[in-house]
């Protein structure tokens, strides 16, 4: 039976994740310490959201959850402390920021944190907490009956990968005497291992524990994997190759690797490394 070999969860979007030994499973996605997936984001001074397409060097800022502040550490800088309390309302300032059109509220940091990100990637900007009074969920395209919320995602709360997916990319990209991927270019929430390739593609429904998820849409895939996550560069795409045989209709044609996935049943289950996954497959 397959089995769960990978948990990550990435605190500030399009930086580096956190490997986890086990999380809690909710609706808006993976959370640890009362921390969700993509809680934050950096803004530019539109309030427009950055990711490593544009600012391949977001890849070497790496968190850390610790007690009351979420710690972030990146090349050539000073160790940096975001409060993980929230500010008193007479306190917080907030921006309207955007996720791919979508307009939201969000908690601004202070001036310490804009100017540490700022000099770290070279472009004026901002870091930005999803405000709790916020709503943003998954398009109901594809999620049909059921809402799904969503943190600073591009769309949807969770994406999971099967192990044999990335081995048969990787012995696609070996045939060309290229050189083999790790998992971290796909930044997954989930990883699965036993489950065959691309087996994820075709699930009605992942059961892990008492949790049951529901893969909803292939994700489609734009240049980040060609970014080395340890050195922030990018190098060689495997798109090129992806694009002979990972092209999905459903997309609109793009090269997709990995499905987006929502929350069915099981709020508050604790997912652990190792445990059993049942992949119902859709006939």
């Amino acid at each position: 039976m397959p089995i769960l070999t990978e948990l990550n969860l990435y605190p500030v979007k399009s930086c580096a994740g956190i490997a986890l030994r086990e999380a809690v499973v909710t609706p808006a996605g993976l959370m640890v310490e009362q921390i969700y997936d993509r809680e934050w984001m950096v803004v530019d001074l539109s309030g427009n959201f950055m990711t490593q397409r544009e600012y391949p060097r977001m890849a070497l800022i790496v968190p850390r959850i610790k007690a009351d502040t979420l710690e972030l550490r990146a090349p050539g800088m000073l160790r940096l402390e975001v409060p993980l309390g929230l500010p008193a309302p007479e306190d917080e300032r907030t921006l309207e920021v955007r996720v791919w059109g979508e307009t939201i509220r969000a908690y601004d940091c202070d001036e310490t944190t804009a100017t540490w990100f700022s000099n770290f990637l070279g472009t004026p900007c901002r870091l930005v907490r999803f405000h709790a009074d916020a709503k943003r969920t998954a398009s109901a395209e594809w999620t049909g009956d059921t809402e799904a919320p969503t943190l600073f995602s591009d769309g949807f709360p969770m994406l999971v990968i099967s192990q044999e997916s990335l081995d048969d990319l990787n012995g696609k990209l070996q045939a060309q005497g290229r050189q083999k991927l790790p998992m971290n270019r796909f930044r997954p929430n989930i990883v699965i291992s036993g489950a065959g390739a691309f087996e994820e593609d075709h699930a009605e429904h992942i059961r892990i524990g008492d949790a049951l998820l529901k893969p909803v849409k292939p994700c489609a895939r734009c240049g980040i994997p060609s970014i080395d996550q340890a050195s922030g560069e990018a190098g060689a795409d495997p798109l090129d190759v992806m694009q002979t045989y990972r092209t999905n209709a459903r997309v609109g044609g793009g090269v997709a690797f990995g499905m987006n996935t929502i929350l069915l049943e099981g709020e508050g289950q604790v997912l652990r490394i190792g445990q059993e996954v049942d992949v119902r497959i859709a006939f």
